[in-house]
């Protein structure tokens, strides 16, 4: 598989051209240019969103091509479980590049489960590093060879990451532990959310530890500042539209979707809760992990692997380079929060120009309702069905539970 070197200057033109939709002396356009600086480096060490609603809503059929946002490459390598003949992941930044290549070749040359397991679920452990350098490091490409074995701004080898628990690294990673930081500050710990044996007992914690926290007057202050989320991956554009949809703005929008995660479903089976108040998966065995790191389903990521080409590339501009009904399946993460209407159309045109016959189109919204409709063209939309009622129950039952809507388009039947 020919590859193309991850590029940190272009992760920088990508993202202006991304977020940047204001001018620059605007408290909007600085605001904007804060993101995209706190955004070039690693972002996502896992991705935060639910990849069985995804696979559920595509409903892939073997033979099919998903070409997708890849971020942490958690998902991406999860649906290889649904047995597409092809996944194409694409991403702005190249960190998450070298980690979605990391991930394909370790699923590869791995020894075996219990390396694999020990390197991205547990990730804190110095046999990581000698596994790095006795499997991985030789069959990696050049550019993510020279990314992991490059140091960060401590003179640390971003590889050692794996060995001081990875994820609490990343933006996302430093945004959860400042949010513990801060917790323990006003006396209270979040990890004993960790601690209830059901949701009831999930729900008497919350009430007691987490909760109070939202009334701390500067914690109010604090979420009014658009740069306090930016550790959330949420830019400027999503923050203002976030803060807008409700009487108590951003606060209560936090407050809500935070309760959602702590109670809304157990906290046995969701591993996006133990990564907001563990800092991880978990090291018992019976562990829930993502499906891509299941002891199950590794017989069959590794035989899949070679089928994920992993790109430094804009979703649009992949499709413009793609022939007509050509892909079968897109995930579009939150993306489209960032967009301007232009954008949106002139993404949906191609992606109604390359979709073969049965498509679907999965994407998540920081606001609860879709945000197509009244922005991209009635004569786009009219090709595509969309069902509100199926959409609202997914987002319900979405583990990841800090987004407003889940969303599933499905292409009609060509006349």
């Amino acid at each position: 598989m020919t590859h193309i070197a991850p590029d940190k200057k272009q992760t920088k033109r990508n993202l202006e051209r991304a977020v940047h939709k204001s001018n620059g002396l605007s408290a909007p356009g600085i605001w904007e240019r804060l993101f995209t600086f706190a955004f070039r480096g690693l972002v996502y060490p896992q991705i935060w969103e639910d990849p069985r609603i995804d696979m559920e809503a595509m409903a892939v059929q073997p033979g099919q091509h998903i070409v997708a946002i890849a971020s942490g490459g958690c998902n991406v390598l999860s649906y290889l479980t649904a047995d597409p003949a092809r996944i194409t992941a694409l991403d702005l930044n190249n960190a998450h590049i070298g980690l979605n290549r990391l991930k394909i070749c370790a699923a590869q040359y791995m020894p075996d489960y219990e390396t694999f397991r020990r390197f991205f679920a547990d990730a804190n452990s110095r046999q990581n590093v000698k596994a790095y350098e006795n499997h991985l490091r030789l069959h990696l490409d050049a550019a993510s060879r020279h990314y992991w074995d490059g140091r960060n701004w401590l003179g640390r080898r971003r590889i050692n990451l794996f060995a001081r628990n990875f994820y609490e690294h990343g933006l996302l990673g430093h945004f959860i532990g400042a949010v513990h930081f801060m917790s323990r500050l006003y006396g209270r710990d979040l990890g004993e959310m960790l601690h209830a044996r059901d949701r009831q007992e999930q729900k008497q914690i919350y009430d007691r530890v987490v909760a109070p926290i939202f009334d701390e007057r500067f914690v109010r202050w604090l979420v009014r500042q658009p740069a306090s989320l930016f550790g959330l991956g949420i830019p400027p554009a999503q923050y203002y539209a976030l803060a807008g949809s409700g009487p108590d703005g951003m606060h209560a929008v936090l407050r809500e979707r935070v309760e959602r995660l702590a109670c809304g479903f157990d906290m046995s089976e969701n591993y996006f809760a133990r990564q907001a108040f563990g800092r991880g998966y978990g090291s018992q065995p019976n562990a829930t992990l993502p499906p891509y790191l299941a002891s199950a389903n590794f017989d069959v990521v590794r035989a899949r692997a070679n089928r994920i080409d992993v790109k430094q590339q804009a979703f649009t501009a992949f499709l413009e380079s793609s022939a007509d009904q050509s892909l079968d399946r897109y995930v579009l993460l939150d993306a489209q929060d960032w967009m301007s209407d232009a954008e949106l159309t002139h993404l949906w045109r191609e992606i109604t120009r390359t979709a073969r016959p049965g498509a679907r189109v999965i994407f998540r919204t920081a606001a609860e309702p879709s945000l197509l409709p009244g922005r991209v063209p009635d004569e786009i939309l009219d090709l595509w069905s969309y069902d509100e009622a199926a959409c609202a129950e997914m987002t319900s039952r979405d583990r990841s539970a800090i987004y407003g809507g889940f969303h599933l388009y499905c292409l009609k039947e060509r006349a």
